[in-house]
Formats: structure tokens, sequence, C-alpha cells
């Protein structure tokens, strides 16, 4: 398969067209990207990318602005990276998943959180979305500053009792544990130990001299009834969802549209959802996860590749205010998109970027896009071409 042009520059032919290559058996998907690119009004760029057994299916990217080695805000996709990072270190058994979570972090252990696992702060049970007053924008873009809060904060539910998601703090809660129990931050594990090595077009802090590649995020473009439902749907500031998405700040509430167009959010890396990167940064991740690379090991055995996948929390969650499955960390995708297999694990981001593992299929899949996406658009398009991938994988196999 043809590697296709990195051309950073916007390409002659219609913006609906898809540019890059697919492997021979793909063409379907090569189609089905191009039906998206052209369903919304105006703008719409993304990017889309494949591993199949460790070798690249899939590299295909279009619309206004983008190349294929273009950076985009990946907000909870981000997710994965630090994920993996935890699963690793479980996988090796310097953490434990049934120790409670006060062990590693003393400080942690107050305020009704005194017997909290780390699986279940993981699974999301944890009830430690945010905190009374919200975050300023200095420690939105700082995972310890984040934490510091976050200690003293009592849960805003029963710990266990049920689960929601904690969107913008989950990893800066996992990485304290991850930074008392190794001496190492979040970020620089995932540097050394996992984008460095895979050759990982996604950083967890993205570097001054990559920032020539970033492309800001582009504000939402909903229909009039778009606009309408999400007034309807909109969470006072007060309210869970209000307080897991920092809304609740009385000065500075965290805009998500915006959130990865500050360089100050790049550059510190909140590894809940600032992470900046590609389709194939996100692909080759999953796809490294699971099996060989270039060479290269998988990142987890089956077994722990498994455990982080089995469902933990599943039904109505307290945060989102709908139904949704998470595995360790990780969502259980196969969840929403039940062609994928039972054992799948990924994340989506807010802006409508997907990405996950399926093991059943050795498949590796990552879409971005630069646009901030009405939620349920994006989420059609992203299992619409998640289907197209997968369906190809398996009859090429």
């Amino acid at each position: 398969m043809s590697s296709g042009t990195n051309s950073p520059e916007t390409p002659e032919s219609p913006e609906t067209l898809a540019q890059g290559t697919v492997a021979e058996g793909y063409e379907a998907v090569r189609e089905v990207f191009e039906e998206t690119l052209a369903e919304e009004r105006s703008g719409h760029s993304a990017q889309l990318a494949a591993y199949v057994d460790g070798r690249r299916v899939v590299d295909l990217w279009g619309g206004p602005g983008i190349a294929g080695d273009s950076l985009v805000g990946v907000y909870s996709s981000t997710k994965g990276a630090a994920h993996l990072v935890v699963a690793l270190l479980v996988q090796e058994g310097v953490l434990k998943l049934d120790e409670k979570v006060a062990r590693y972090w003393p400080e942690f252990g107050s305020a009704g959180k005194e017997d909290i696992t780390l699986r279940e702060l993981m699974s999301h049970r944890a009830g430690v979305i945010g905190v009374e007053g919200g975050f300023t924008p200095e420690e939105m873009a700082d995972d310890r500053a984040l934490a510091a809060r976050l200690a003293g904060q009592r849960p805003f539910w029963r710990p266990g009792s049920a689960f929601g998601y904690h969107g913008l703090v989950i990893a800066a809660l996992t990485g304290e544990v991850v930074l008392r129990a190794t001496g190492q931050t979040m970020h620089e594990l995932y540097e050394s130990r996992i984008r460095a090595p895979y050759g990982l077009d996604l950083y967890m802090g993205l570097p001054e001299e990559q920032e020539h590649r970033f492309l800001s995020t582009q504000p939402m473009d909903p229909t009039p009834e778009q606009k309408a439902l999400m007034r309807q749907a909109a969470a006072g500031p007060d309210s869970l969802p209000g307080i897991a998405l920092n809304r609740n700040h009385p000065v500075h509430p965290t805009d998500l549209e915006t959130f990865p167009n500050s360089r100050a959010v790049r550059a510190g890396g909140n590894a809940s959802a600032a992470g900046v990167g590609s389709a194939r940064g996100l692909a080759r991740m999953y796809a490294a996860a699971i099996g060989e690379v270039d060479g290269r090991a998988p990142l987890l055995t089956p077994e722990t590749a498994a455990e982080f996948a089995q469902i933990h929390s599943q039904g109505h969650d307290l945060v989102f205010r709908e139904h949704y499955a998470f595995g360790v960390g990780f969502i259980a995708v196969a969840d929403a998109m039940p062609f994928l297999g039972s054992r799948s694990f990924g994340h989506g981001g807010a802006a409508g970027s997907q990405a996950f593992a399926d093991p059943s299929a050795g498949l590796g899949f990552g879409y971005t896009r630069r646009r901030f996406g009405y939620p349920e658009t994006s989420r059609t398009q992203s299992r619409r071409l998640a289907e197209a991938v997968r369906r190809a994988a398996v009859s090429a196999g």
C-alpha cells in the first residue's frame, strides 16, 4: 500500500473527496468516508486511519486545510493513552487494581474517599468528578494542580453506588497514583514507554516544535433544530454534568469547543482531554496495544487487554445522563457498536474523535475531526466508518 502524500496544503480536488490511500479490499471505506465529508453543511475536515494485524490499511483525510499528518485536539480520546499507561503498570505488578487509592496517595484518603480502590476510580465509580466552585483555567492545564484540589473533595455520590463520567479529571487522579507509585508522571511514562518507541503521532503535552502542525478546533455548526435540542438538554452549572465539565467556575467556566485552542492547555497536556494527535496516531496506538507493529511486541498481553475491556460500569451514567458502559477506564465500545468484538476497548472525544482496538479482528481504529461536532451527527458518522472498516477487515482476513 502506498503511503500517499502528507502535504499540508489544501487538496485541489473537491473537498468531499478523500485524499490518501486504502489497501485492496477497503475501497468501500473510502466511499463511506467521502459520504461523511459531504453530509455537513460546510467546512468539515476529518482523518481516518486503521491498522489490521499491524499493517496500516486505511489512511484517509479530507476537507479544507487538513492533511494526513495534521494534528488536532482529540479531547477524551487522550484518555486511551493515559489508561494504557496504567494498564502497563498493572500488567507489571507496579499497581494493583484492587488496592485502595489512598495507599498510593495518602492525601486522597479523606472526606469519604478512604476505601475507594483504583478499580473503582478507573471505572468512574468514585464520584470525584470535580470540585466545589470549579477549577481556574491555569488549573485545567495542570494535572498536578487538579489532583491537589481533588484530594480533599467529598465525592458527589457514595463511591461504588453508581457511576458517572469523570470527564476532565480521571487522568489527573490516576496520574497522581502513577506518580506516587513510580516517581514519574503519566506524561513521562507515556512518552518513554509508548509514544516514542512506537512512533505515535499522539501527544500528551504538545512540544513547541510540533505547533506548526496543529489545527485549531472549529466551533460546532448545528442546524436550528439541533440548537433547540441542545438548549433543552443543557445542564445547570451546579448540576453533576455542570461540575464534571467545569461549568461551575463563577468567572471562567470551561468552554469545551475552544479547550485545545489554548497553547497553555496543549503544552500542559491535561491527560483527560488535552491530547493532540492524528487519526494515524490513534489507530497505531491501539494497534500496538494488541498486536505487533513494525517488529515491536504488543503493549498488552491478551489477559491484560481482556481485564481492562471487561465491563465494570453499565447502565445510567449520572453525568452523561444516558446509557453508557465502561471497562477499566476504557469505554466498552461494543456496547454502542455491537458489530465490534465483545472485548473491544477504546475511547472517543467530545469533538467527535473515536479510537479503539478490536482484538478479535486485529483492528486498531482512529478517526478525528477538526470541527467540534454535534454529538449525534459525529457519533453516527464514526459508527458508520467503524462498521465499514471492520466489515472490510473481516472480509479481507
